[in-house]
Formats: structure tokens, C-alpha cells, sequence
């Protein structure tokens, strides 16, 4: 296995064991520092993504995929409002109410908990770097993204917004 990406795979392993020791509403509250970055710095986030656009234009790539490649202060707004939904939505990990009792007494019971890691590989949409770590870190889960080169710039800095928002959420 390539050296780096061993690394990156620690890395999030050991994110999801720090995942695990967080609570609902420090999840929540991580979340919410998201939006407040992408609210207060789209500004860092549409510049990078200009560049990946005047990349794909020049390349020539489709219309439909720089479509999907850009961003929009509009775009942006709806896409803090996304996480702050997901801010909003109940917490999904812990026991679920279906308590069951055996004949012989042994009582059965159902717990929700993370998966640990999740690694996602996207194409062109930068959102979805986004939305995939509201996603996961909703859900208690560290994630490893691979956004397409198309949207590298765009991702970085999205990246970069939401590291941010965790060390300052903590």
C-alpha cells in the first residue's frame, strides 16, 4: 500500500476512535461551525473554485460537467443550510427503543453505533465534499474523501473550512 495513503487511513481511524468519545451535541455543534465557515469565507471558497473552472474550460470539458462543477454564492448558502439541517435531524447512534425479553429471561436490545471510517471517491461536484462530511460526522463517523481532479482547488479549500471548524468546534 502506497505509504501516504497508509497514513491518511491511520489518520482517520484514529479520528473515528476520538469520534466515539464525542457526543451528540458536540457533533452538532462541530456541524454548525461548518455552516459559519462556508457562510463566512465563501468568499476563499469561490475563488479556488474560478480556478478549477478556468481549468475545465480550458481543457474543454462539457458544459454539463461544469455545471456540476460549480459553485455560486447561492449555491453556498443552500449548502450551509444543508448541514444545518443535518445539525438539526435527531442523533442517530445509541440504543433503539425495541427492548425484547427471552423466555429464559436474557433481554435483547439494539444499539446504533459508527461504522468508523468511510472513504468516498466523487467525481466533479464539490459539494458533495461537504455533504459527505456533514453525512459522516453526523452519523459519528471519520471519512476519507477523494473529490475529483476536476474540483481539486474547490475541495481543498472546502477541506481546509471544515479542518478549521473542528479544531475550532472542540
Amino acid at each position: 500500500m502506497n505509504p501516504e495513503i497508509a497514513a491518511i487511513a491511520h489518520a482517520a481511524r484514529q479520528a473515528s476512535r476520538a469520534l466515539l468519545q464525542c457526543s451528540g451535541a458536540a457533533r452538532d455543534a462541530a456541524l454548525l461551525a461548518i455552516a459559519e465557515q462556508l457562510d463566512h469565507h465563501a468568499d476563499r471558497v469561490l475563488a479556488a473554485n474560478a480556478l478549477d473552472l478556468a481549468r475545465s474550460a480550458a481543457a474543454g470539458q462539457s458544459t454539463a460537467l461544469q455545471d456540476r462543477l460549480r459553485l455560486t454564492p447561492e449555491r453556498l448558502v443552500a449548502l450551509a443550510a444543508s448541514v444545518r439541517e443535518v445539525a438539526r435531524l435527531p442523533d442517530p447512534l445509541g440504543p433503539v427503543p425495541w427492548p425484547s425479553q427471552r423466555d429464559d429471561g436474557l433481554q435483547i436490545g439494539r444499539l446504533r453505533v459508527p461504522l468508523g471510517v468511510i472513504a468516498m471517491i466523487y467525481e466533479a461536484r464539490p459539494n458533495v465534499t461537504v455533504d459527505a462530511a456533514a453525512l459522516c460526522l453526523k452519523s459519528g463517523n471519520a471519512s476519507i474523501l477523494r473529490g475529483g481532479s476536476e474540483a481539486i482547488e474547490s475541495n481543498r479549500a472546502l477541506a481546509e473550512l471544515i479542518h478549521t471548524a473542528l479544531i475550532e468546534s472542540q
